[in-house]
């Protein structure tokens, strides 16, 4: 209220940063990874469009794992490994919320001119991708290791404040790249199994 609509502009800024950066990560690691498992990337999206659109608006990828189980197993993938690679996944490769806490991190730094190195960029990267872990299942648990994070390097926590007000839109994107990029990593380890998926899923 202070500062008047024109904080907005910033926000709206770095909610665009976070979305192109989810899409650009879908179209050249994703789908790639499709491509290669030789799958139908549309019936594929096809398929796990209800889960996806659960876990962007509940914020929490924990709620759409029974039907992301059903639907990958529907697809062929076998149970053995569908049951395994999924919930590792889910503990251990949550790629949207790595990245988004990596802009939210770079976001406070600029809004309190804290001038960041390469190195220490790579720094802040490499712990998120560690403190991340397990962060599937509650929403908004991501806020707690932005400010473990803030606090490990020195930025201020007070930047949280900012970015709250709009994490809830953020927050949807993150968890449904966090669940897209578990489903491919289920459906690209059966491929490199030997499975083969259901014909209509599966090119020849």
């Amino acid at each position: 209220a202070e500062h008047g609509l024109g904080v907005l502009v910033p926000m709206g800024k770095m909610i665009g940063t976070l979305y192109l950066a989810l899409i650009v990560f879908v179209l050249l690691v994703l789908i790639p990874g499709l491509l290669w498992a030789r799958v139908r990337v549309k019936a594929f999206f096809k398929e796990m469009r209800p889960n996806l659109i659960l876990a962007f608006a509940t914020t929490s990828s924990e709620s759409a794992y029974p039907g992301t189980l059903n639907s990958l197993e529907k697809m062929g993938v076998p149970n053995r490994i569908a049951s395994f690679v999924l919930p590792m996944g889910y503990s251990f490769n949550l790629d949207g919320s790595t990245l988004y806490l990596a802009i939210a991190s770079v976001f406070i730094a600029q809004a309190a001119h804290v001038e960041l190195s390469i190195q220490t960029q790579l720094a802040m990267m490499l712990a998120l991708m560690l403190t991340t872990k397990g962060v599937a299942a509650v929403p908004r648990a991501s806020m707690v290791v932005l400010s473990a994070t803030l606090t490990a390097f020195g930025l201020p926590l007070e930047g949280i404040v900012l970015i709250m007000g709009v994490d809830e839109f953020m927050d949807m994107a993150r968890t449904t790249v966090n669940l897209l990029g578990n489903s491919v990593a289920t459906t690209v380890v059966s491929h490199w199994e030997g499975e083969k998926l259901s014909p209509e899923f599966q090119k020849s």
